[in-house]
């Protein structure tokens, strides 16, 4: 019996911790603005799923070998989850969806991302000169238009970009 009891304990702390795990966009966004700022970076959000495999390359395209550092030097990178399916809402960054909104993404597709100075204002987008989202940038048009985002909220050089660029155009 006595185990029995235990065993359940520890069930409901566990389902409790995973509830209460997320923690909320703000705080992230909080947390990443007050970084940027120490660092004399930009802050570069993006909003994803687990479900989006468009987040997945972009997410392992910014983290490859060629691409870390030359993201790291430049921004703090900060990832909000939104736009879960039901079964994993307890995923979702908690205030995801309202930041979201407040940066005009809410019926983008995902990825969505947004580039922001240390005290928050919006110096880019994931929008397109027509409005449309970019999401993970792969033709070689948007990819000219992702790195002139990247050029204008950075220190990256021309050669730099050349090896976001080379990292992000998906090869026939």
């Amino acid at each position: 019996m006595k185990i029995k009891t235990i065993v359940t304990c520890l069930f409901l702390l566990a389902n409790l911790a995973v509830a209460t795990a997320q923690e909320s966009a703000s705080s992230i966004l909080e947390k990443a603005s007050a970084q940027a700022k120490k660092e004399n970076k930009k802050v570069f959000v993006m909003f994803h799923a687990s479900w989006c495999s468009w987040c997945k390359k972009m997410d392992n395209n910014m983290k490859s070998d060629a691409c870390k550092k030359l993201f790291d030097d430049n921004y703090v990178v900060a990832q909000i989850v939104v736009k879960e399916s039901p079964k994993n809402k307890n995923l979702e960054n908690p205030g995801g969806d309202e930041l979201l909104k407040k940066f005009k993404g809410e019926k983008a597709g995902l990825p969505y991302f947004v580039i922001l100075d240390p005290k928050g204002n919006l110096l880019a987008d994931s929008n397109d000169a027509k409005g449309q989202n970019l999401g993970c940038p792969a033709t070689p048009e948007e990819v000219a238009v992702f790195t002139e985002k990247l050029k204008k909220t950075s220190k990256l050089t021309d050669k730099q970009l050349a090896v976001i660029t080379e990292t992000f155009i998906i090869k026939k």
